[in-house]
């Protein structure tokens, strides 16, 4: 562990949407923002080949790209990134209180306010075909995707509300959804059974796998199996989306921050206020429901409004203490 302790006004753990654009705020704010980006800069819009959706690009961008020039912008403004991990953390319960973590097991900070922004990660069914082509026709988001595949059949696994909410996205834009769920029934709400099983162009496959997915390059067809009999069988699809949901990464604040039964931090109201006093929450870390780059944009540059005007509140605490005596 180092000697030296350094101490930082505003750290921001993680990189991404949430974390650059909290950088951006933060740094225009004068908090001199200390970034650690995790093991994935820029989060899950790397591994994305085109962002269509984001405000501001007509032409649209690809992921990486994007990641960079908002890389650049924060670092315009004064922030220092850092490539690294913040391995561990101890909060302080005290409003005013230093906040203590660890980055890559042996360097030692101390931080007036920490913005979370560690994002969350797809859950895949980790198959070499399916990962081999990311980015090439398989996709964890239909939000986010599933334009690309307007007019065209694509495949879809999943058995939740997600699944049968975006089963039904992809039903209004694709030729034909097919829908692979693993047991003999759907894990979806009622109301969302329903919904899936009235659109005409979703197919739905009981008891069905992936076996493999079928292209080199792209996805060109998908290879059934079902699990009951064992028959394989091969379908032509240019999209297959995975949705079986997501696991945020927030293990290292397990036993000190409020979080739900799957681990997505709790924050306090509209705010991103978590359950104590100096530590904010911005992007998926704390987002199951929209889980887009533009919201996690959003909750960025709210955590870091929330940080600036926390550490003015302790400000006012600290001059009227010192004009009383």
């Amino acid at each position: 562990m180092s000697d030296k302790i350094e101490r930082v006004k505003t750290l921001i753990i993680g990189s991404g949407p949430a974390g650059y654009t909290a950088a951006i705020y933060a740094a225009r704010a004068d908090l001199k923002p200390v970034m650690y980006t995790g093991m994935e800069p820029g989060g899950q819009l790397t591994t994305t080949t085109e962002v269509d959706n984001f405000p501001g690009y007509p032409e649209g961008i690809d992921g990486p790209t994007m990641m960079v020039q908002l890389q650049q912008q924060a670092e315009r403004f004064g922030t220092e990134v850092r490539i690294g991990m913040i391995t561990s953390v101890e909060f302080s319960k005290e409003k005013g209180g230093i906040h203590k973590v660890v980055a890559d097991n042996d360097k030692e900070i101390e931080a007036e306010t920490v913005i979370i922004s560690t994002g969350a990660s797809a859950k895949y069914l980790n198959l070499p075909s399916e990962q081999r082509l990311r980015g090439g026709g398989v996709s964890a988001c239909a939000v986010c995707d599933g334009f690309f595949y307007k007019g065209q059949d694509v495949a879809i696994v999943g058995a939740g509300d997600t699944a049968a909410e975006e089963a039904s996205y992809l039903a209004n834009i694709c030729n034909k959804v097919t829908m692979l769920v693993r047991r003999d029934e759907m894990r979806a709400s009622k109301a969302m059974q329903h919904r899936v099983n009235s659109i005409k162009n979703i197919e739905v496959r009981y008891n069905t796998e992936v076996d493999e997915v079928l292209g080199e390059q792209v996805v060109e067809g998908l290879r059934m199996v079902n699990n009951q009999t064992g028959e394989k069988e091969d379908i032509a699809i240019t999209g297959l989306f995975i949705a079986i949901g997501h696991k945020p990464n927030t293990d290292i604040f397990k036993g000190q921050l409020d979080m739900d039964e799957t681990g997505y931090l709790i924050t306090k109201g509209k705010s991103t206020m978590t359950n104590l006093p100096g530590v904010f929450a911005s992007g998926d870390a704390q987002d199951k429901e929209y889980r887009q780059a533009v919201t996690a944009a959003g909750t960025g540059c709210m955590a870091a409004l929330d940080a600036e005007r926390y550490l003015a509140s302790i400000g006012s605490v600290e001059e009227a203490v010192a004009d009383k005596y």
